[in-house]
């Protein structure tokens, strides 16, 4: 509400009210929200650099193997290898999402903003 000498006060806009009291009713929970957000968006940061590091791990191992099979040092029968870990792998991939997601939000008050700032540094080129 401003006033100007000699003139009559003018109530604030409507809309300006409205926002104004929902800016009030999230003031105590920005803390949280923050806080949630920057840890979500340095756990998705992290996980992308450990997940970078774990596929050049299994790329240099695969390259390893095949030059040790290139030079008739092993034979690798890869049907059976593949019969072996499919279904070790499609069980981890439906479990382990759900697993970790339970992990990293275990009593957070603030799971859905760290969510949203997991998401955001799964998506960061940092």
């Amino acid at each position: 509400m401003t006033t100007l000498p000699n003139a009559t006060p003018t109530p604030p806009p409507p809309d300006a009210a409205q926002s104004w009291s929902l800016l009030d009713a999230l003031r105590p929970i920005l803390p949280d929200l923050s806080v949630g957000a920057l840890l979500g968006f340095a756990t998705g940061v992290a996980l992308r650099h450990v997940g970078r590091v774990v596929l050049i791990v299994v790329g240099v191992l695969f390259i390893a193997l095949q030059l040790l099979a290139y030079f008739d040092l092993i034979s690798i029968n890869w049907l059976k290898l593949q019969a072996l870990t499919e279904p070790w792998l499609r069980q981890g991939g439906e479990q382990g999402a759900s697993w970790l997601r339970r992990v990293l939000t275990a009593n957070l008050p603030f799971a859905g903003a760290y969510t949203a700032g997991l998401l955001v540094g799964l998506r960061a080129r940092v």
